[in-house]
């Protein structure tokens, strides 16, 4: 399974682990000071988001060990933190509850837990705070794509413009190292966009994975009568590999195709490789290159066109 994986990717996983785990504590026998392990309060939080259910039902969400699933169960029943009753529907299975006096030790957890991670972030200065929570996010997003990985392309809503603005900035400031005068030029295009925005020819559309948004695109008419622009297509890089750039750009194609355009055009840089395969294989032909220096860096911009 990991021979298909980069050593090094590997290494800075497990490196993020370890670092990961010493910083909040998680080694400890305990967690946060208080009565419980890690697993167990995992469990604890288990219980008390969804009563009455099965400790099958724990086992799986949690992928944990059944056996020691039982064991934690046993221990919160001898405290006086969790009580049973057969299921109706199935009298053999067993659903779970926690008792009040469980229900005020997981609040107390939940306080401790709560204190301790904003004893963390107090550490951090707010923009470096900021910038943690947002890769926390994404680190989070990942993981659920692995486990689902559903996409949804749907119209811009209250807020996504500003999201574009804000993660295509970043995304090429990490890199390719463009400054923030990237973000100027991507914040001016579309709010133009918004601004003379016609549902008759213009169009946009936003990828969310699991709830949450990776990728964008926008279909715009162009100054020439007949040729339509499709404008700053975006994957998020922890979504990257479901062929939604793809499915972005043939969106945008077909769309422009039913506006009645006659030829879709589309300015890119030569360093950005990802989109231009995705361009090629939609069917773009490059038609102009010109070097530029943008963004504090030596650029070569491309213009790539589409016959309708």
């Amino acid at each position: 399974m990991t021979s298909t994986v980069a050593p090094t990717d590997i290494a800075r996983l497990r490196s993020f682990n370890r670092r990961y785990t010493q910083v909040l504590g998680l080694l400890n026998e305990r967690l946060d000071d208080t009565a419980f392990s890690l697993t167990e309060a995992r469990v604890l939080y288990e219980l008390a988001h969804e009563s009455e259910q099965t400790a099958a039902d724990i086992s799986r969400r949690l992928r944990l060990d059944r056996g020691q699933l039982s064991r934690i169960l046993r221990m919160f029943t001898e405290r006086g933190l969790l009580s049973s009753e057969p299921s109706p529907d199935h009298a053999r299975h067993q659903l779970l509850s926690l008792t009040p006096a469980g229900q005020a030790a997981f609040a107390l957890l939940d306080r401790q837990t709560e204190a301790g991670v904003g004893k963390l972030l107090q550490d951090f200065a707010p923009s470096r705070r900021v910038q943690l929570v947002e890769l926390a996010s994404r680190f989070e997003a990942a993981l659920v794509s692995r486990a689902d990985g559903s996409v949804a392309y749907r119209a811009p809503q209250t807020g996504d413009i500003g999201w574009v603005i804000h993660h295509q900035a970043l995304l090429y400031r990490e890199e390719y190292g463009w400054d923030w005068t990237y973000e100027a030029l991507v914040a001016e295009i579309l709010g133009e966009f918004v601004q003379q925005f016609d549902a008759t020819r213009d169009d946009a559309w936003i990828a969310e994975l699991d709830g949450k948004v990776v990728g964008s695109v926008f279909l715009k008419a162009g100054e020439k009568p007949g040729i339509a622009k499709l404008r700053l297509l975006y994957v998020d890089p922890l979504a990257r590999g479901r062929g939604i750039g793809a499915e972005l750009v043939r969106l945008c194609v077909e769309r422009a195709r039913s506006f009645g355009y006659e030829r879709l055009e589309l300015w890119t840089n030569s360093v950005l490789g990802s989109a231009r395969r995705i361009y090629e294989a939609a069917g773009f032909t490059l038609i102009d290159e010109t070097p530029h220096h943008s963004f504090g860096q030596d650029l070569v911009g491309q213009t790539w066109s589409l016959g309708l």
